[in-house]
């Protein structure tokens, strides 16, 4: 081998182990100033953790008393956030007040309800219509609404829709309503009107 066939040789290994160490750099230096790859925050469409048909649901207050009861014919759980889904519930709301134990409970029906996952809310959606039957000096009632949002273990509710309340021989109605159903209050918040029938003697 020539003296300058040993130089050229040296030459090209010298070149290729410079181009080799450059492009290594250059790797290396792209992965420390590129920013970082975006998540992938796509989770897809909330999936269903059991579903229920035919089913009945008792939920319990602080004290171990009856806060609700939801009948219906379909119920959905949700992952993630542990939220009921319930399709045409008829459901029972028990007076949690200590001294009435002898007030009936209001039991209703809803096109569709929503429980969260401590089931202290509930929301009973669509059309919703509740009664209760007369008990000591109190006369029968029942209500007209939709959209409503209850606190079972506080028994309050209210909708911010048109509601109409008929008891005994009294009719009101109006534009949303606030109630508290241990203390028997209801309100009626707007456009209200009361009707009154004489009553039979």
């Amino acid at each position: 081998m020539s003296v300058l066939n040993l130089l050229r040789d040296r030459s090209s290994t010298t070149i290729g182990l410079v181009l080799a160490g450059a492009l290594g750099v250059s790797v290396l230096l792209y992965y420390w100033v590129a920013p970082e790859p975006k998540k992938n925050d796509f989770v897809g469409p909330p999936r269903s953790g059991y579903t229920l048909k035919n089913f009945t649901l008792d939920s319990y207050n602080e004290l171990g008393k009856p806060s609700f009861q939801l009948i219906a014919p379909h119920l959905e759980r949700r992952e993630g956030d542990e939220s009921l889904y319930i399709n045409a519930p008829d459901f029972v709301l028990p007076s949690t007040k200590p001294d009435a134990p002898h007030t009936p409970p209001w039991k209703g029906n809803s096109q569709y309800g929503w429980v969260n996952k401590d089931g202290s809310l509930l929301k009973l959606q669509g059309k919703v219509f509740m009664a209760r039957p007369a008990f000591e000096n109190t006369q029968a009632a029942h209500i007209t609404t939709s959209e409503v949002t209850a606190w079972p273990k506080e028994n309050r509710l209210e909708t911010d829709e048109a509601a109409q309340i008929v008891q005994g021989t009294s009719t009101m109605s109006g534009i949303g309503m606030r109630a508290n159903l241990d203390t028997k209050h209801l309100e009626l918040l707007d456009d209200v009107h009361s009707t009154f029938q004489p009553r039979k003697r």
